[in-house]
């Protein structure tokens, strides 16, 4: 090699051995949180009250090798942890896997409505015996809620999402959702068989595919149904509808992988039809919206009754609850499930699943029964997945309002069935696949997210087309809030925050995110880092008042941006538009700079020398209240001042009988949105021509040397 290589090639190691130290730290996928990590304590059982335990005896399924490589998994939000503690098996032990009982026998509804129900829907399917295909019926009630009368309504059919690389999700997603890509298999669909009036009138004929949001004539996620009469306001209509699905290899949410099925999104479900005033509408009307790459889903609560039939060796996990034992019909069974103040009904089935429930409660958490549906590699783990289970539903009904169901279901899909992992339901959540025996936080971590949407998109019931953020943000800021209180992990703010490369504004349409990472950079840690400088700038009682105030007033509502900024006013008595209009409806982070030193000096007439010391700072995006900023000088002494940090640009001059040796802006990381903290340090001592930026320690070097190479 030649010497003028040898700098490149050195400066190359360099940061090739940074990327790997963040690969293997689970910084890959950006967009994810990451964390300082805690041992949580073996066997700890969870400080609040919990109850009977219907399955103690579950304990490892499977064996490890000792000398097998510890796995980092670093798909969606998996972190890099110290491995919990799990007890180790002998090789030679042989462990049997405990007699499971039947999930369920039969539970009653409550007839109180805590919702608006707009909908109702009667429903019975069938899996097929290869576990690939859906055969339903369904009678379906809306009410109208608005004031006119509707003469159309919208049909969500996402199933037809998988239909072909030219529908609107393949096209916009290339195939893949997170780290999950769609294999050859991977093609799905639903077929509308029958489409009656409550009379019997063939409606089918009048229901045509429709793409309002791109023209993709090939999309046909979205139907529209021209009535025979129009629905007038506060009265219903009935609706009979048969319908096939062929599932995909399971793939975005949704499929099977060998005898496990996951069925979410796979019934035709209707749109959202919103009064005036709802999420700030002047009009009321449709929100009807295709199936997008990024985009979730939006429905109107309602209530649901669903009979499953399917071989009677599978088990079965779903929204709601089991209404009576299992109806048997030789090799086959149906059950019957119950939700109500719902706005989706999901479930999942395997034979091989291994059944564990208690029953919880907690302040907030009137009687629970806690479901879990393990893989058998898991199997092991139950106590880890009850732990973090119980944990996030008294915090969340400590911290925001009371978890009103009495069912919650945690599913582990197998490995290879990652496609189904890490995904909230209405009263059903599922985790990441058991690919790893011995998983590190990201076991809890995943199960406190999901559950934290039970809150965010399960009662509060965002626009997830519209205003992904609500849901995403505000559960990844719940989320960090349990793991820090139950578990001891902390969030690294300052590393989240320089993957910020790409602000965007948070309320804006899923879809016009420039890519799914763009997408959930934004929606998940930029809304979470956006949530906290509320609450860095409010204080924490505030910011607690804000979050079960917002909670209390719009769960069952369908709020928007809107509403959550007028609660943050109501609260702290103060305006923030100006903060929301930066972060929240603008692309701004609050990059502050040291921007120069100078240092003169001066022999005094006594023969002493003075030092005038210039430092410039500078705000390079959007203000955030005021910065500290400390200085420090070569004889030890310290300053430290306030910059209000509505100016561009502002200069501190100091006489000292020492020379400034360092400035530092922000030195404690108060400012979250910061998200080039390399530039908020700078020392004063070197020569103007090789003057540079050093940071405090190696991490702010890391975070700038990670932004530089992933961006």
């Amino acid at each position: 090699m030649t010497p003028r290589h040898v700098k490149g090639i050195a400066v190359a190691l360099l940061l090739a051995a940074v990327f790997s130290v963040t690969l293997s730290q689970g910084f890959g996928d950006a967009w994810k949180s990451q964390y300082t990590y805690a041992f949580s304590p073996v066997n700890d059982p969870v400080a609040i009250g919990s109850s009977s335990t219907a399955d103690d005896a579950a304990g490892p399924a499977q064996t490890s090798e000792p000398d097998a490589a510890a796995h980092v998994d670093t798909k969606n939000r998996a972190d890099s942890a110290p491995q919990a503690p799990t007890r180790s098996i002998p090789n030679n032990s042989i462990v049997k896997t405990p007699v499971q009982p039947e999930p369920d026998t039969g539970m009653s509804p409550n007839n109180q409505a805590l919702s608006k129900r707009v909908t109702e829907y009667h429903i019975d399917v069938k899996l097929d015996e290869t576990g690939r295909s859906l055969k339903g019926n369904l009678a379906v009630t809306w009410t109208n809620p608005g004031r006119k009368p509707v003469s159309e309504l919208y049909w969500h059919l996402y199933p037809n999402a998988f239909q072909s690389p030219d529908s609107t999700f393949m096209r916009e997603s290339g195939g893949q959702l997170r780290e999950d890509h769609a294999t050859a298999n991977s093609l799905g669909s639903m077929a509308i068989t029958s489409l009656l009036t409550e009379q019997g009138e063939n409606l089918l004929p009048r229901l045509h595919y429709v793409q309002p949001d791109d023209g993709n004539a090939k999309d046909q996620t979205l139907a529209k149904l021209r009535l025979q009469k129009p629905v007038e306001p506060n009265k219903s209509v009935t609706l009979k509808v048969g319908f096939t699905v062929k599932l995909p290899e399971v793939f975005a949410r949704m499929g099977y992988s060998g005898k496990f099925i996951m069925a979410g999104q796979w019934f035709p479900k209707l749109a959202v039809y919103e009064p005036a005033g709802t999420r700030g509408r002047v009009a009321e009307g449709w929100n009807a919206h295709q199936y997008h790459g990024n985009s979730e889903f939006y429905s109107d609560f309602g209530i649901y009754s669903v009979n499953i039939t399917l071989p009677a060796r599978y088990k079965v996990a779903a929204t709601g609850f089991q209404t009576k034992p299992a109806k048997m019909n030789g090799d086959w069974k149906t059950l019957t499930f119950y939700a109500d103040d719902v706005h989706d009904f999901a479930w999942s089935a395997s034979p091989d699943f291994v059944y564990a429930e208690e029953s919880f409660s907690a302040t907030g958490v009137p009687g629970v029964r806690i479901k879990l549906y393990l893989d058998p590699l898991h199997a092991g783990l139950k106590d880890r997945y009850m732990h973090a289970a119980k944990s996030a539903l008294a915090k969340y009904a400590q911290w925001y309002g009371e978890y009103p169901y009495s069912t919650l279901s945690v599913v582990v899909p197998p490995k290879g069935a990652n496609g189904a992992g890490g995904m909230e339901y209405p009263t059903l959540v599922t985790s990441f696949a058991a690919e790893d025996d011995n998983p590190g936080y990201s076991l809890e971590r995943t199960v406190v997210h999901e559950i934290g949407h039970q809150y965010w998109y399960g009662m509060v019931a965002s626009n997830e087309f519209e205003e992904a953020w609500l849901d995403e943000g505000f559960t990844s800021y719940a989320e960090d809030k349990v793991m820090e209180t139950e578990y001891g992990v902390l969030p690294n703010l300052a590393i989240e925050s320089s993957y910020m490369t790409d602000p965007a504004p948070l309320k804006q349409l899923s879809w016009s995110y420039q890519s799914h990472d763009h997408y959930a950079e934004n929606v998940y840690m930029r809304a979470k880092l956006v949530l906290v400088g509320i609450e860095k700038l409010a204080g924490d009682k505030a910011m607690q008042k804000i979050m079960r105030t917002y909670f209390q007033k719009y769960k069952f509502k369908h709020p928007s941006t809107a509403d959550f900024e007028r609660i943050v006013e109501q609260v702290t008595k103060t305006k923030w538009s100006d903060y929301f209009r930066q972060y929240v409806y603008g692309d701004k982070m609050a990059d502050f700079s040291i921007e120069s030193i100078t240092v003169d000096s001066a022999k005094l007439d006594d023969g002493s020398i003075s030092y005038e010391s210039v430092v410039k700072v500078r705000r390079l995006g959007g203000s955030f209240g005021p910065v500290p900023v400390q200085f420090r000088f070569a004889d030890g002494t310290t300053v430290s001042r306030n910059w209000d940090g509505s100016e561009a640009s502002s200069l501190f001059r100091f006489k000292h009988s020492s020379p400034l040796d360092w400035a530092s802006i922000d030195p404690q990381h108060t400012n979250v949105l910061d998200n080039k903290q390399i530039n908020n340090y700078m020392k004063a001592e070197l020569p103007e021509r090789t003057r540079t930026r050093w940071s405090l320690g190696a991490a702010k070097l890391i975070e700038g040397l990670i932004g530089a190479l992933g961006w």
